[in-house]
Formats: C-alpha cells, sequence, structure tokens
C-alpha cells in the first residue's frame, strides 16, 4: 500500500518502496522535510501536475569519491582550461541553468519553481551546496544538491554544461572537495551511463542506508 504523507514530518522506512522506487506521495516541499528526507535516503521527484513523489531507489547509484575516474582528456582539461570554479557564489544561477537543461526522455523539468525555493532556502541553511565554473563572468557549468556533513555524504541533484565538460569540471572539483572533507559517499540517486562513465555504480539500497546511519 502506498503511503500518503500528510502535514506531519515523517517518512516510511524506505524499504516499503514500490518496485519502481517510490516510498511516499503527498506531503509537502518545507525544506524541513526534504532534509529530514535526504537523512533517511529519500528525496523528491515528480513532474509538474503530479502529487509530490518520494523516492528510495533500489539499487542506488552511487560514487566513492576515490574511486572517480579522472579521463586523461578531463585531466589536461582540468590543467589547461580558463575557467573559474567557485563554490557557493551563485546557486540560485546553478539551480536556474539546470532547470533549463533539455533532457532525453524529458518534457519540461521536475525542478519547479516550488522546488527551487525550497533548496534555495536550504542554501541558506548551508545544507545546500553548488559549484559554478565560469567563463569569465559567464556561468558555463556547475551542480548543487544537498550536503549532509553529519552523514559524511553529498547529494547530487543536477549539473549543467553549457560549454563542453564543463559540468564534469565541476563534478571533479566537488569530489576533491569531497576528499578533503572525509566524505564517504557522493550519492547520485540513479543510474546513468554519464555518472557511470565517471566512476559511479550501483549499490543495495540497504548498503546505501548503512552510511546515514
Amino acid at each position: 500500500m502506498m503511503h500518503v504523507l500528510d502535514h506531519t514530518h515523517w517518512f516510511p522506512d524506505p524499504a516499503t518502496a514500490d518496485h519502481n522506487g517510490v516510498v511516499a506521495l503527498g506531503g509537502d516541499l518545507s525544506p524541513q522535510r526534504i532534509l529530514l528526507g535526504y537523512r533517511k535516503g529519500i528525496f523528491p521527484w515528480f513532474s509538474q501536475g503530479e502529487p509530490i513523489l518520494w523516492w528510495s531507489p533500489n539499487p542506488r547509484m552511487v560514487l566513492f569519491p576515490k574511486e572517480f575516474k579522472l579521463s586523461k582528456s578531463l585531466k589536461k582539461t582540468l590543467r589547461t582550461s580558463p575557467y573559474k570554479v567557485t563554490f557557493n557564489t551563485a546557486f540560485e544561477h546553478v539551480i536556474d541553468a539546470c532547470a533549463q537543461v533539455q533532457r532525453d526522455g524529458q518534457q519540461g523539468t521536475w525542478i519547479s519553481q516550488q522546488m527551487k525555493q525550497s533548496y534555495l532556502e536550504l542554501h541558506r541553511q548551508n545544507s545546500a551546496m553548488s559549484i559554478e565554473v565560469w567563463d569569465n563572468d559567464i556561468l558555463v557549468g556547475g551542480l548543487y544538491g544537498i550536503d549532509l556533513p553529519g552523514n559524511k555524504l553529498f547529494s547530487g541533484e543536477s549539473m549543467f554544461s553549457k560549454k563542453t565538460d564543463t559540468s564534469k569540471i565541476a563534478f571533479a572539483h566537488l569530489v576533491a572537495w569531497c576528499i578533503t572533507q572525509n566524505y564517504t559517499l557522493i550519492d547520485c540517486q540513479v543510474y546513468t551511463s554519464h555518472l557511470e562513465s565517471l566512476g559511479a555504480r550501483e549499490i543495495d539500497r540497504a548498503l546505501f542506508l548503512s552510511y546515514l546511519c
């Protein structure tokens, strides 16, 4: 039976998710509820016009930072590119750019105005982080996600590129930062071949959840 959330801030056990990984529907997108979800391995993902859906897929796509695959071409790009990389200087611009990306098999974006405002508030609370890649003063790539320092885990939400490899540059800097912070995992949520090419792999949900304990 699908759990329907009300105004109280709680989530069912992620192990009760259906075969697609949906744990519950409904509730709200308050920053408090969203952060509670991430701490339990659950994240919101839904399209405009749908009820709010909360997910905990099995398996879970993750990157162990030291397993990051730094290709020769990306290594050269990081060494020679003229781009500047910053952290948390343009969070709203990054989330707007991610919302505008045309993705295969998707119409529109799941980053609604309500979703954006919730993540902006999480950013103001130092619970969401962005990495920006600049060509002079033009934003050409970046990513954002939820930072869980108490769990030594960063949960990536979305990334974008306006020039070749600029999202990879942002991701490489995220990996380097996670290593300096002794983070165990970068949560990539669901499988994509792009993430796999960077070293991410799928693990059992129960194992993933053990890193949040």
